[in-house]
């Protein structure tokens, strides 16, 4: 019987400006650049990724930058609200940091805890969740989850079963459902589809799910293909090896191992600081950096 899945790996997502991009989940969110990069098929474009300042807690959050490209349209077949674990009475810090710069900020309790839902500067819709977990600073620790607008909710909950994500708490609105792992991450799945999304800026391409090794990844690999989904062969992306496929309700999902990981190629200590590309485009370095818009 397979092992079920742990935890998220990373959310990746399309957004606009990579200076706007840097702006906002360094200084508004607290993050931390750790790897400029570029997208494996489209080398003219940036992939930012950021985490937390402890490598440690799993928290990927991707970014594949499209200045004055089409904004996208969310809807089915996406992952929606993307949502970060905050420690418990850092809500009030939270509340007046975002409206100190002006964002539309909605209380809820979209996972049955206080929630902050409000979006990024280019229209990405996030959360903060807060945890029963007191920190000494009010910083975001993790993920929390995210929310899968399926456009099937029926086929979604069968595939969430199959990675042995159980159900949590369901409502006429929506399951919520857990992952197996000490994280607790959660995904929610609305009952009612929202017209087809379009992929483009302000929405998220594709979610991760984490693997220990690769010989986990391609068990799970051989166990989805012998149920009938159509996964991809495994792909090299520098810092983890990934396979995906496209769930039945549309929603694009990823296994990822969690080696070689971000320190592969610059040290710990100035992650993020060099633009590192695959080594099948290192050959273009000057050509591609022609392309591709200077932030700090």
């Amino acid at each position: 019987m397979m092992q079920a899945i742990q935890k998220i790996h990373h959310i990746s997502a399309i957004v606009g400006d990579p200076q706007t991009t840097a702006d906002f989940y360094r200084n508004v969110l607290g993050l931390r650049l750790i790897k400029k990069t570029v997208n494996f098929d489209d080398p003219t474009t940036y992939h930012l990724y950021f985490g937390t300042d402890s490598l440690d807690d799993g928290l990927v959050m991707t970014f594949f930058n499209w200045p004055n490209r089409h904004t996208g349209r969310v809807g089915s077949g996406q992952v929606g609200r993307i949502a970060f674990r905050i420690p418990k009475g850092s809500l009030d810090h939270w509340k007046a940091t975002l409206a100190a710069r002006r964002l539309d900020v909605t209380e809820t309790n979209l996972f049955a805890r206080p929630t902050l839902e409000f979006s990024d500067r280019h229209g990405l819709a996030l959360a903060l969740v807060e945890s029963d977990e007191r920190r000494e600073t009010p910083a975001i620790t993790s993920f929390h989850g995210a929310v899968l607008l399926s456009e099937d909710p029926l086929k979604t909950h069968m595939t969430l079963q199959t990675l042995g994500i159980k159900t949590m708490h369901e409502t006429n609105d929506m399951t919520r459902y857990t992952l197996a792992g000490v994280e607790g991450h959660e995904l929610i799945v609305p009952h009612t589809p929202l017209p087809h999304g379009r992929f483009g800026v302000g929405t998220v391409h594709h979610i991760a799910f984490y693997a220990e090794d690769e010989a986990i990844q391609l068990a799970w690999q051989h166990e989805l293909m012998s149920k009938g989904y159509a996964v991809t062969e495994q792909k090299d992306r520098d810092y983890f090896k990934a396979i995906y496929f496209v769930e039945p309700g549309g929603v694009v999902f990823e296994i990822a191992t969690a080696g070689p990981g971000f320190t592969v190629d610059e040290p710990a200590e100035t992650l993020g600081s060099q633009l590192k590309l695959p080594k099948q485009y290192e050959h273009q370095r000057d050509e591609i950096m022609l392309h591709l818009l200077k932030f700090t």
